[in-house]
């Protein structure tokens, strides 16, 4: 039986004393008359033996810690990488046969002991999640403030999940985007399963003492102001800013301008190509386009799910409207008189060219509001940009100068400069009024924005009394008042002097804006959690995915260590 690293001293020990009870019992009376050198010898000779006994175990015993320090750290892979948790044996078998392929025999041996069978790799990954989870506790008991963000939608076995995704911001503005929980609904998802969930997910990290917003993905179960998520919180007293995805509205913004027939064509052609039970047009139609060596090799499919999906499929089918007009007339039997008419329409021509370049402004947009740790204040900063865009481009449609619109300048110079552009105002105006209307709440938070991006310019008098003392001192600061104005500006006030300026700094770091980091989630889920793996269970699920997702490193070395009587792989 292997022993533990305590034991082992115990045996030192009592090694020790057996062995000099030993001598002192049978040589002690024949090499006491010894002295000097000879009696030296002996003594070593009798230590180095004991000391090659204790090494056999030490060894055995350091063999057995390094291979689980191995599972553990491969078993993270494989939960990282979003493999199935049968890949560890594959894993390690590649392992050996590398290892003996280059004559590093004593390596595969090594390989060998390292245990990754299923079910050792799903405790590994339980194990690693428990770490992650004490982490993030401590975390959360020791910050500032947090905030989170909800989303829930179906999985491959139609179990709602609802994630709950925390930002956390410490006291010394370090910032924590982690998955507290991934809550399985399999009954109703109405709003108080949905608040109830919510609710038991904190309870071990505190309740919502410390929270200074929710974002959500705007579902009545979840912003309905009497019966929904966010009106469940302000009955139990928990009011705080609760804000609807601002990528999910700008996407709903886009949707406002009255071009669905231009879509709807552009879909109706696409299908014809490459449909579901059209594999000879589309294989025809691919083979076309390399033999012209157009710049794109095929149409896209669109599908509202995908944020850019609308503003790619459009700039694909623009680039290719003359070789898509050619090849209806020469290869689909069926009649595509009006598709055809369509594509050589001048109307037609003109709204697929703006449609096309404003989605691709809108593109550029939903790119930038996307990514991880993004504050609100540079989110809105974002917005505040294109709304000032939507004013350029009314002015460059009235002046017809389409610099920002090259799809419409091309059809402008095909057509002979003939045509003008001014009913696209109309669809300007749209959008304008759009995105004021869908931005409301933001606008209520637009002093604390401002005070928070640069409270050296803000009008003192139009601020919160508590901060008016403060930011009469800051202003009037002249060291704070030479520093740059960014994003880590509060880092650098005093907090014996701006207590107040600093925790209101912290509050507005940890707001969430969007639900980006959700949606990046259940891309995973939909990878981890598929057709061919649509047995795990909800505990197996919420593992892998904190483990996927998760920014906290994990010891591995200290965890294997921890472990009790490591086993090596048989």
């Amino acid at each position: 039986m292997l022993l533990h690293p305590i034991a082992l001293t115990l045996v030192d020990i009592l090694k020790e004393y057996n062995l000099k009870r030993h001598y002192m019992t049978n040589y002690s009376s024949k090499y006491d008359k010894y002295t000097g050198v000879a009696r030296e010898n002996v003594v070593i000779d009798l230590k180095r033996k004991l000391q090659t006994q204790q090494n056999v175990m030490v060894k055995a015993t350091t063999s057995q810690q390094l291979s689980l320090m191995a599972s553990y750290v491969i078993s993270n892979e494989i939960a990282k990488s979003k493999k199935s948790l049968s890949d560890g044996e594959f894993i390690k078998n590649c392992a050996i046969k590398m290892a003996k392929s280059i004559n590093e025999n004593r390596i595969a041996s090594e390989f060998e002991k390292i245990s990754l069978l299923r079910r050792t790799v799903t405790r590994r990954i339980a194990d690693t999640d428990s770490v992650i989870r004490e982490t993030l506790q401590t975390i959360m008991m020791n910050c500032a403030y947090f905030s989170i963000a909800l989303d829930e939608s179906t999985d491959v076995s139609d179990v709602s999940q609802l994630l709950i995704f925390v930002r956390v911001i410490s006291p010394q503005f370090e910032m924590y985007e982690e998955l507290l929980e991934l809550c399985s609904l399999h009954g109703s998802t109405k709003e108080i399963d949905i608040f109830n969930a919510v609710k038991n997910a904190f309870e071990p990290f505190g309740g919502f003492k410390k929270m200074s917003s929710v974002v959500t993905d705007g579902a009545k179960s979840m912003v309905g102001k009497n019966i929904g998520f966010v009106g469940l919180l302000c009955k139990s007293d928990i009011n705080v800013p609760a804000i609807h995805c601002i990528i999910h509205q700008e996407a709903l913004c886009g949707k406002i301008m009255k071009l669905d027939n231009i879509m709807n064509t552009v879909f109706k052609i696409t299908n014809l190509i490459r449909g579901g039970n059209r594999s000879l047009n589309h294989r025809n139609f691919i083979k076309y386009l390399e033999e012209l060596d157009c710049e794109y090799g095929d149409l896209l499919l669109h599908t509202d799910v995908r944020w850019l999906s609308r503003g790619k499929c459009l700039e694909r089918f623009f680039d290719l409207r003359k070789e898509i007009l050619n090849f209806l007339k020469t290869n689909i039997t069926t009649d595509t008189t009006y598709f055809e008419n369509q594509l050589v329409d001048k109307q037609f021509l003109c709204s697929l060219a703006f449609l096309t370049n404003i989605s691709q402004h809108l593109n550029k947009l939903n790119l930038q509001l996307q990514g991880r740790k993004q504050t609100i204040s540079q989110i809105i900063g974002f917005l505040d940009g294109f709304r000032k865009k939507l004013e350029l481009f009314k002015n460059v449609f009235v002046e017809n100068k389409l610099i920002h619109f090259p799809c419409c300048e091309v059809i402008k110079q095909e057509f002979d400069n003939e045509f003008n552009f001014e009913h696209c105002i109309t669809h300007i105006d749209e959008l304008i009024v759009e995105f004021k209307r869908r931005f409301e709440e933001i606008e209520l938070m637009r002093p604390q924005i401002n005070l928070f991006n640069n409270p050296m310019a803000v009008e003192i008098e139009k601020q919160d009394p508590s901060l008016q003392l403060e930011l009469c001192e800051l202003q009037t600061d002249p060291f704070l008042s030479a520093k740059e104005i960014d994003v880590s500006f509060s880092k650098t006030l005093p907090v014996e002097k701006y207590p107040i300026l600093r925790d209101f700094a912290l509050k507005m770091l940890s707001m969430f804006g969007t639900t980006y980091i959700c949606e990046c989630t259940f891309s995973n889920l939909k990878h981890i959690k598929s057709k061919e793996r649509n047995r795990l269970t909800d505990e197996t699920l919420g593992h892998l995915l904190r483990v996927s997702t998760t920014e906290i490193e994990v010891d591995f070395t200290k965890l294997s260590i921890e472990k009790p009587h490591p086993q090596v792989s048989h």
